[in-house]
């Protein structure tokens, strides 16, 4: 059978583009200082790719498709995913270059303390069966949308990245939405003319970690930007023509800047005018420096109900036409709409959970956290398993069986593990 080979995948997108194809144009970050990041602290090295790997991997990414496409013509009752497995083990049987083993652990080798969640999906070289599975379930889920990475493809040469994308776009026609992550600080400081060069080889949106407008909060986080470094970079953006996205990071003031954090974030916001703001709330993982800081006592954690008036703030304040999105899985609460519209909607969501009692509250964040675990990993892990254990009742758990100190414990368990 024809020779595979596995190419480069962005194990790091936005939940947007969970079932784009995704290609590296450049490998991990040039930044990586943020306190809070725990991505790409595992020895990789930033670097730009060259053309002609690009172009290898788009090759290699097209033959896959091929056999896959083509085995589907004779699967009758079978559905892509099965096709895709099928072809991986022929693939095995015959030599394919599937030789790369995976780096990563499972979810209870993380729960022992075997590095952190991101290890657990982030691959740095996929195998074969990585990158059959992920042509699969771009098929599977439209075909018709590419996210290009890594961190911040706004680094590289306007006519590089139009090659790149033209290329991408001869081989692969039937895509027609492509998105990059950025920093707003190199949008800030391209010329207008460049950013078009991006919008007019193809791109329509840029995906933005603003995580705050405070300067204070910015400078603590190492972050390398200002609030008005923000405001140029995604104004510019939206002057070139492309769409904008921002995220940003409630928590992230800790509880002594959680004022300043939530009143400038939305003044920067509303300065901005993003189509879409989507919210992260902080979870200190382990292993960054932001977890230093924390056993230091140089940055102490907001209280969950610090965070949640930070979000109401937001939706109060923000003062532009914009979608707010909570689909992260660090989120307490789904707090989504468009304002202004939806305002009062997600208000009322809020102080639904604020006008609980504290054990209403907390009996509410546990599950919660346990829902969004479950839905992330598809079950427990041996040690949370354990721990829930006594609240167990038949085949359900009875929250109200939890002390105040043992729900606690659970809570904090399970944020450490879930991915953002």
């Amino acid at each position: 059978m024809t020779m595979l080979e596995p190419f480069e995948i962005c194990s790091i997108r936005p939940p947007t583009e969970n079932f784009s194809l995704t290609f590296r144009l450049t490998r991990n970050c040039g930044w990586n200082r943020c306190l809070f990041c725990p991505v790409y602290k595992q020895g990789m090295k930033f670097s730009r790719r060259k053309m002609d790997e690009i172009m290898k991997d788009v090759d290699r990414a097209k033959a896959i498709d091929d056999l896959i496409m083509q085995a589907m013509v004779d699967a009758t009752g079978r559905d892509i995913f099965q096709v895709a497995g099928d072809l991986v083990r022929q693939i095995q049987r015959y030599g394919g270059k599937a030789d790369q083993p995976p780096l990563e652990t499972s979810p209870e080798e993380d729960a022992n303390g075997s590095g952190n969640g991101f290890s657990s999906w982030f691959k740095d070289k996929p195998t074969i069966e990585d990158s059959v599975q992920h042509v699969a379930a771009w098929r599977y889920y439209g075909g018709n949308t590419c996210f290009l990475g890594d961190s911040n493809s706004l680094v590289l040469k306007p006519d590089f990245f139009r090659e790149a994308l033209s290329y991408i776009r001869h081989v692969f026609p039937e895509l027609n939405r492509f998105t990059i992550y950025g920093r707003t600080k190199s949008a800030a400081q391209m010329t207008l003319d460049d950013l078009r060069i991006f919008r007019d080889a193809g791109l329509d949106r840029i995906h933005f970690g603003l995580e705050s407008g405070c300067d204070e909060v910015l400078a603590f986080m190492k972050k390398g930007v200002t609030g008005k470094e923000h405001i140029a970079g995604c104004r510019k953006t939206i002057e070139a023509g492309i769409s904008c996205g921002v995220y940003v990071m409630p928590g992230l003031g800790g509880a002594e800047w959680a004022e300043e954090h939530a009143h400038d974030t939305a003044r920067v916001i509303s300065a901005s005018s993003p189509d879409y703001v989507r919210l992260r709330t902080l979870e200190i993982f382990p292993g960054t420096l932001l977890a230093d800081a924390a056993r230091k006592g140089t940055f102490v954690e907001a209280p969950e109900d610090m965070v949640v008036w930070e979000i109401r703030t937001l939706v109060e304040e923000i003062d532009t036409d914009t979608e707010i999105v909570s689909d992260s899985a660090s989120n307490l609460l789904d707090v989504s709409g468009r304002l202004p519209g939806d305002r009062s909607k997600m208000l009322s969501v809020i102080d639904q959970y604020l006008g609980l009692s504290p054990r209403g509250k907390l009996e509410f964040s546990l599950s919660s956290r346990l829902q969004s675990f479950v839905g992330q990993y598809g079950g427990v892990t041996q040690e949370i398993l354990r721990t829930i254990m006594p609240f167990i009742d038949g085949d359900r758990i009875d929250l109200g069986r939890a002390s105040y100190t043992e729900a606690n414990k659970v809570i904090q368990l399970i944020r450490s593990k879930l991915m953002p």
